[in-house]
């Protein structure tokens, strides 16, 4: 049987004017530990991804620049590397030249370091540790048998491990 409508209301009102036995006076208090991971992260802007070499002059080096901005969020101290490998062998007047003798490169910056550009393999360009923005300049270096144009595509990679 269903209790009468008015006594439901009653009832309801009742309970709403009856004071709790909680008061604003009472604290709760409790601890939370929280810990979050984040993914490392990695952007790199580069001023130019083939290099341009003209020499005047057989066996006299010809230089080509990069300058670069590479930013890394990382875990606390882990390494940031910028690497550089050529995409293909050195083009100009004679046909592709051997890259492994023909090209070096010197870092101008922080954490940047002096290394030569090897066949199909990353060469470390720079190395940090922690997260933050950085930038600097690559300056390669070429020396040719013959006179002329010489081009080198490369590919910069930022990355964390």
């Amino acid at each position: 049987m269903r209790a009468p409508q008015w006594l439901t209301i009653v009832t309801l009102s009742a309970s709403l004017l009856i004071p709790s036995a909680a008061s604003a006076a009472d604290d709760a208090t409790a601890s939370l530990m929280v810990s979050a991971r984040f993914a490392s992260r990695t952007s790199l802007k580069v001023s130019a991804e083939v290099l341009h070499f003209d020499v005047d002059e057989p066996g006299q080096p010809a230089t080509a620049s990069v300058d670069f901005s590479a930013g890394a969020r990382t875990g606390l101290g882990e390494e940031v590397l910028l690497s550089v490998e050529p995409v293909r062998a050195v083009g100009g007047p004679g046909g592709a030249a051997d890259v492994e003798s023909a090209v070096s490169f010197e870092g101008v910056g922080q954490g940047t370091v002096r290394g030569a550009v090897r066949s199909h393999v990353p060469t470390v360009a720079a190395r940090w540790h922690g997260s933050g923005l950085r930038s600097g300049r690559l300056v390669f270096t070429m020396r040719a048998g013959a006179r002329g144009h010489y081009s080198l595509p490369v590919r910069f990679v930022l990355s964390t491990p």
